[in-house]
């Protein structure tokens, strides 16, 4: 069945797809362009080109075409299974691996992997998400829960709402954070003029709660724990970042260079706890932080 939506301008002067990927959050601006030109969109009746300006109570109408179901090959991908059983898994994802199929990237992603290396997945996520539960950006490293039944999809995925599990992340960031500790309470929506970012703002936004604890002070940079209460898009990132201390390595919300020559931000899942669906018992896991983060360390540690 094809989506359709009409919308009235009110805001004028910006072009036709920076304003409906603004508008229309899911769909990528490239994306939009690319329904302009094949004539899916219309401005008062008629088919206009991507660089329209939009004029006040124009009426924009937008077709969805019906997605190309896409069929999501296993690949044979190096992935640390840390725990499994017949009901959900604990993987350690590596670096610059996205999590699941999307625009740009049908291959190599950590559900191609899982496909491999798990015998099921739950379903509820839809054939490009199987058994993802939460997921963590492309260059973040570290454990994530995975569903290998839909009763466990359900039962993670209610924990998450109701925070109430333990997820820590290790970072390194910029600057000597002075407090020992603190809690980061702020909430956090898209970013009213990048939408590919977020950003601490009080508009369309979400509660989002970081507890922060210093590990080791190194001068110019501070090696921090995470716990999340909140599991929001970046939340980390954009947290410390607006307290004036980026992720090292992040080039979104941080230095666009460092001298590191890092494949972006230094962020680790380390641990990660749920209460197991059918076992009824908390399970708590731990990895060890990937090779260039200790790399990193051992580097501060020695300078200092």
């Amino acid at each position: 069945m094809m989506l359709k939506y009409e919308l009235c301008v009110e805001e004028e002067d910006l072009r036709l797809d920076k304003y409906l990927s603004e508008e229309l959050e899911e769909y990528s601006r490239s994306y939009v362009n690319k329904l302009i030109k094949e004539g899916f969109i219309k401005v008062n009746g008629r088919i206009v080109k991507p660089k329209y300006l939009v004029k006040s109570d124009d009426k924009i109408e937008v077709e969805i075409p019906e997605p190309v179901e896409l069929k999501i090959e296993a690949e044979n991908l190096p992935i640390e299974i840390v725990y499994e059983d017949e009901e959900l898994a604990v993987v350690n994802k590596p670096k610059n691996m996205v999590v699941h199929p999307a625009p740009g990237h049908y291959s190599k992603t950590l559900v191609n992997g899982l496909l491999y290396h798990l015998d099921h997945l739950s379903n509820i996520n839809g054939v490009k998400r199987p058994g993802i539960v939460h997921r963590i950006d492309k260059n973040t490293t570290g454990l994530l829960m995975i569903a290998k039944t839909n009763r466990a999809h359900q039962s993670l995925t209610e924990q998450l709402k109701e925070h109430s599990t333990h997820r820590v992340y290790h970072c390194i960031v910029h600057g000597n954070i002075k407090e020992d500790e603190g809690t980061i309470d702020l909430p956090i929506g898209r970013h009213p003029k990048d939408r590919k970012k977020m950003a601490v703002t009080a508009q369309n936004s979400k509660r989002a709660v970081t507890h922060f604890k210093v590990i080791e002070r190194f001068g110019d940079y501070t090696y921090v724990e995470n716990k999340l209460e909140t599991g929001r898009t970046h939340q980390i990132r954009v947290h410390m970042a607006h307290t004036g201390h980026p992720l090292l390595g992040d080039d979104i919300y941080g230095p666009k260079k460092t001298k590191f020559n890092l494949e972006g931000q230094t962020l680790h899942a380390k641990e990660i706890g749920f209460i197991h669906p059918t076992l009824e018992k908390q399970m708590v896991f731990n990895s060890e932080l990937p090779e260039y983060f200790q790399k990193l360390l051992r580097y501060f540690r020695d300078r200092k």
